[in-house]
């Protein structure tokens, strides 16, 4: 079993009294200039407004207004607002000063006109420049200095962001915003914080909203905070931490400790979310379809507590909540997939080098981290979904949209190099039930939920218990070995002890005799000792495999042998007390007989000997460099001398160490740190080297290496196992939709591996992952047992 942390069940939503954690960020003074390279990670122009006092004109003055989507305080003392015509170069300036805290905004008040209107908000700076109503230029500049640009304004030094609005604008980030009148300003979408270095993508014509650094209500228009103000387009809320009031929405799902609300008048913005989980911490007295106002405190709960490799989820928290009417019309869920809103297809992340929560990137359209967080807390409709792993006992089913990925022969969606399938999301039964399913079925018609995250993994919470189309798939078997073909299996059985069911033994025996065709033998992994994962300092595991072959034997097997290595007490990995290891079970009437060469230890380092083209094991069954870090906490390869047919077949099984510990695909570092990486390269390393000492002796040998390698084809673990020519990892030589041996959250994925000398691979074998198990709801094991027939006559 690769071993790997499974979801909580005791996730804040289903808590009466769950707590929520709030990010605190670190307060930094921070004062820029320089050339406009890439997105400002703080402060932005937020609106232009040129008609004030026009006719038809809702204020009297014209206005720019900054905002700070930063995480900390920014002074603009000394800093200039500047102005100039839309084909100018002539700038007139406003001189700022103060400070500017995150999240908050700074009124720049200009001249006003001859018309009537409402005055503005008190600014934070004052200036006299008329500035057009339709179409101009508007700099934020760190100095006093004016511009003499026409155009490339945006590059200048000293320019901290710029604005060319209306069509005629010489100057813009990219290109100029529409062109504007008396009624509507250029407005910055997500109340600010998005920044794309694009005018026209950044900035709408809306009617000016202006905000003041007293304003409370957070980022948005329409006189108060909406939902895609408090998310904004980025991981962590700029409004973390602070007070909003009375934002709108919509009830679309109720939890026993809170709801999820949706704005019923969404922008155009695709990368901000209108959507949002409200964190009661009981039963919140509220129904589907309320139109409500809640206020409250924004707060970024992670899953797995503070130092947790998971994203946050923003949340509004000690919510004041008014019901304004009922039956309100819930909003349209956002389709994924074709017709809809299309997930990345490969890139989970490719531009952040750490932490996405402060890495100032935020690519809906290229990112799968970021398409996903665009529709966290929304109703959101998946058509056709289909089914890529078994329904686990936390009741999550992954499912991709329909025409996703690289799909498996039987309907899953399988890992390769550089994509690992971000179109994947995993149901989970939080609101209502979801169905037990296998890989390969459909759910039928439109599966419609709140989208959440949680322990690494964003979830579409079902509002109703999806319908299913069976794909029926069934157990495979593989064929039978002929008279000369040896025939040699490994299978994984995740943990088997005595105090198993008896039903697990006879339905491993069966696979053994039926689907494996009775292999002369198997290398099995994870064989617990006597007494399992009691830890009572037992380490024999006689009667575990005593059981085993007798269910082999009552299912019309062979009489099955074995060989292995006790291990030392808890010195191997795995549950603790267990003393998990690996043994060779094979069968000897047809051909395969062991090469005893007793005396070794759990400490005993086999090695190899021979001249003359001739090569032997020291110890048979014995392990492989024992005392080398590479296997410190880990399982022991253990080596065999075996002879088919009076020819020596040298076998080495193995069970690398586990993922566990490594960061989850969705998690906010990204790219995600692999620390178990490390071991199992240098555990590759000792394997490919013993197998370089049994070749130096005689290049022609047969070695056979094989087991749960708990790493990918294409990995660098594979790499080292096959450096020099010494090996050939069949899984490698399959079709790209061959290639799993287990599913994990939907990812069909190859962890374990036959491997073969260049002697064994010349031949015609025939080699089979036998998918038994891992795409099944009710599984005997986690992993996917696989086979080689070598012809040896």
């Amino acid at each position: 079993m690769s071993l790997k942390p499974p979801p909580a069940r005791g996730r804040h939503r289903a808590l009466a009294a769950a707590c929520s954690l709030a990010l605190a960020g670190t307060a930094l003074s921070l004062t820029g200039g320089g050339a406009v390279q890439a997105a400002s990670a703080d402060i932005v122009i937020s609106q232009v407004y040129g008609g004030g006092g026009n006719s038809g004109s809702p204020y009297t003055h014209d206005f720019v207004e900054l905002y700070n989507r930063g995480t900390g305080p920014v002074s603009v003392t000394g800093w200039t607002v500047q102005y100039a015509s839309a084909t100018g170069s002539s700038w007139a300036r406003t001189t700022l000063s103060g400070t500017i805290a995150p999240g908050a905004y700074y009124l720049v008040q200009q001249a006003a006109g001859t018309g009537s209107g409402s005055a503005l908000p008190t600014a934070d700076a004052t200036g006299s420049i008329a500035m057009s109503a339709t179409t101009g230029k508007v700099a934020l500049v760190t100095g006093g200095t004016a511009l003499t640009c026409s155009t490339g304004c945006a590059s200048k030094s000293g320019v901290k962001d710029f604005v060319g609005y209306g069509s005629s604008a010489s100057s813009s980030e990219t290109s100029p915003t529409a062109t504007l009148s008396a009624t509507t300003a250029a407005v910055r979408a997500a109340g600010g914080a998005t920044d794309t270095d694009n005018n026209a993508a950044d900035f709408s014509a809306a009617a000016p909203t202006p905000r003041n650094s007293s304003y409370s209500g957070g980022g948005g228009g329409g006189g108060g905070t909406r939902i895609r103000d408090v998310q904004g387009a980025r991981h962590v809320s700029a409004l973390a931490g602070k007070s909003v009031t009375d934002v709108p929405g919509v009830v679309t799902a109720v939890g026993a400790a809170g709801f999820w609300m949706q704005d019923a008048a969404p922008d155009a913005d695709p990368a901000t979310s209108e959507g949002i989980y409200v964190h009661a911490g009981s039963a919140p007295g509220v129904s589907v379809a309320d139109s409500v106002k809640v206020s409250g405190t924004v707060t970024e709960y992670r899953s797995g507590g503070s130092t947790s490799t998971s994203l946050t989820l923003t949340e509004i928290t000690s919510p004041k909540v008014t019901v304004l009417a009922s039956g309100a019309a819930l909003p349209a869920a956002t389709v994924v997939g074709s017709g809809g809103r299309v997930p990345p297809g490969a890139v989970i992340d490719d531009d952040a080098t750490g932490d996405v929560e402060t890495s100032g990137t935020f690519q809906p359209a290229t990112d799968g981290i970021d398409f996903w967080e665009s529709l966290e807390g929304m109703r959101v409709r998946v058509d056709g979904a289909a089914v890529v792993g078994p329904r686990s006992s936390y009741g999550e089913v992954p499912v991709v949209p329909q025409g996703s990925g690289t799909r498996s022969v039987r309907g899953g969606i399988v890992v390769r190099s550089g994509d690992h399938n971000p179109e994947r999301v995993i149901l989970d039964d939080v609101l209502a039930p979801t169905p037990t399913v296998d890989v390969g079925d459909t759910l039928t018609g439109a599966t419609v939920g709140v989208l959440d995250y949680g322990y690494g993994n964003f979830k579409l919470l079902p509002t109703a218990t999806p319908s299913v189309t069976r794909g029926g798939i069934t157990a495979e078997t593989t064929a039978a070995p002929s008279a000369d073909q040896l025939s040699a299996a490994t299978f994984n059985v995740e943990n088997l002890d005595p105090s198993d069911p008896q039903a697990t033994f006879d339905a491993l025996a069966r696979t053994i005799v039926s689907n494996l065709k009775a292999p002369d033998l198997v290398a099995l992994e994870e064989i617990q000792d006597n007494s399992g994962a009691t830890d009572d300092g037992t380490v024999a595991a006689d009667r575990t495999m005593a059981k085993l072959t007798a269910a082999i034997s009552a299912a019309g097997g062979p009489a099955y042998s074995y060989r292995q290595i006790n291990p030392a007490n808890n010195q191997d990995g795995g549950q603790t007390g267990g003393n998990i290891r690996q043994v060779f079970l094979y069968r000897t009437d047809r051909g395969l007989a062991f090469t005893d060469r007793p005396g070794a230890t759990a400490t005993t380092a086999t090695s190899v000997t021979g001249t003359g083209g001739v090569p032997a094991l020291t110890y048979s069954p014995g392990r492989v460099d024992p005392s080398n870090s590479a296997f410190s906490g880990s399982r022991k390869p253990l080596a065999g001398e075996f002879t088919w047919k009076g020819k020596p077949v040298f076998v080495i099984a193995n069970h690398f160490n586990s993922k566990g510990g490594d960061d989850p695909l969705f998690g906010r570092k990204q790219p995600p740190t692999r620390s178990s990486e490390t071991q199992r390269h240098a555990q590759a390393a000792a394997v490919d080297a013993f197998v370089d000492r049994i070749l130096a002796v005689d290049a022609d040998a047969r070695v056979i290496v094989l087991g749960d390698i708990n790493d990918f084809e294409f990995s660098r673990t594979a790499d080292l196992l096959t450096a020099g020519g010494s090996l050939v990892d069949l899984p490698r030589t399959l079709p790209a939709a061959e290639r799993y041996t287990y599913v994990y959250e939907g990812n069909s994925q190859v962890l374990d591996h036959i491997l073969v000398s260049p002697a064994l691979a010349s031949t015609a074998y025939e080699y089979d992952i036998v998918h038994v198990n891992s795409e099944f709801a009710v599984q005997m094991s986690d992993h996917d047992p696989q086979v080689v027939r070598i012809p040896l006559p």
